[in-house]
């Protein structure tokens, strides 16, 4: 019993430490990336490559931290001083080649290192959004749904 309660609890704990604003979904999926172009000549495309920490979490000992490369997303739920992370996300990364204000793309999730992480989304893609210096994703657990943003 007591084996079960610990996951569930940590769990728990996740949830509502990161509850905050939600945002309608539109249920619309798109496979291909979406640009918004940069009215300046001279700008660079987006460098989304790095580590991102959670700016709206409700706890400052509990949040998600995404880590992006060239071609992945890695996105854990991280407690205790950041010596505990949990795995949430891993999936697919299409960096842009464009600049643009706004760049969004649906990650592909990656079952086999996913499907054994006790915490992990079983969404099978995920939409993410670039604005304005943030990143924003839905994220749920035990049934709750909220709008994770996340800067670097």
């Amino acid at each position: 019993m007591k084996k079960i309660l610990a996951p569930m609890s940590i769990a728990l704990s996740f949830a509502l430490a990161s509850c905050g604003s939600q945002s309608p979904s539109d249920g619309s999926a798109s496979s291909s990336p979406t640009v918004t172009p940069v009215s300046s000549e001279s700008a660079q495309p987006i460098d989304m490559q790095g580590t991102w920490k959670q700016k709206n979490s409700m706890d400052a000992d509990a949040y998600q931290e995404a880590i992006i490369d060239s071609e992945t997303i890695t996105i854990n739920w991280v407690t205790n001083h950041g010596d505990t992370k949990s795995l949430y996300w891993v999936g697919s990364f299409e960096e842009p080649h464009a600049a643009a204000d706004t760049y969004s793309w649906t990650s592909k999730r990656d079952r086999k290192t996913t499907d054994n992480a006790i915490l992990d989304s079983s969404d099978k893609t995920k939409k993410f959004t670039f604005h304005k210096d943030e990143i924003s994703y839905e994220a749920g657990i035990m049934g709750t749904t909220t709008t994770v943003r996340l800067g670097k």
